[in-house]
């Protein structure tokens, strides 16, 4: 099986999961904090949202700078309700899917770079840069999970049941 072959499987495993844990997430609560030290909750959820998209980034892209010196650094996508959140999932998980269709194996073993302020961070091959992105959203999403928890929120099913939902 091709690496591309693989990703795009695992992706039409994960988005679903993503969403059913997007779909919980309250609106009217977006500077909603467990702790003063934690993300805000809508921009957690933003994040999930998004972060599939991180995939094409890493194969269209030669790098990313978090810090860039001049112009701005990342800005969140606004989203006002769970469908706009969802929607955003929907659309960053289609970007992916383009991005993984039209690559090749061989391009996924090239170098894709992290920079902080011009300064390298990280330089990885982009095939680890993806599977790492899926690690990532699964490490998020568990947060998120947390949060919705916190707020009286029932917990979906993520890779099992959950105290919530004793079936997928």
């Amino acid at each position: 099986m091709k690496l591309t072959e693989c990703f795009l499987a695992q992706l039409e495993r994960e988005v679903p999961i993503s969403r059913r844990v997007l779909e919980r997430v309250p609106e009217g609560k977006p500077g909603w904090k467990p702790h003063e030290k934690s993300m805000a909750l809508g921009y957690l959820a933003t994040l999930v949202a998004t972060m599939p998209s991180w995939i094409a980034m890493a194969i269209n892209q030669a790098e990313l700078d978090v810090s860039p010196r001049a112009g701005e650094g990342y800005r969140p996508k606004e989203w006002k309700t769970t469908s706009d959140l969802v929607q955003l999932l929907d659309d960053s998980a289609a970007l992916a899917r383009d991005a993984l269709a039209r690559t090749s194996d061989e391009h996924l073993q090239t170098a894709w770079r992290l920079l902080a302020g011009g300064r390298m961070v990280d330089e990885s091959p982009r095939h680890v840069v993806v599977a790492d992105t899926f690690s990532h959203i699964a490490h998020h999403r568990g947060q998120l999970t947390v949060y919705l928890r916190l707020n009286g929120i029932p917990v979906p099913s993520v890779y099992g049941p959950t105290a919530d939902e004793k079936v997928f």
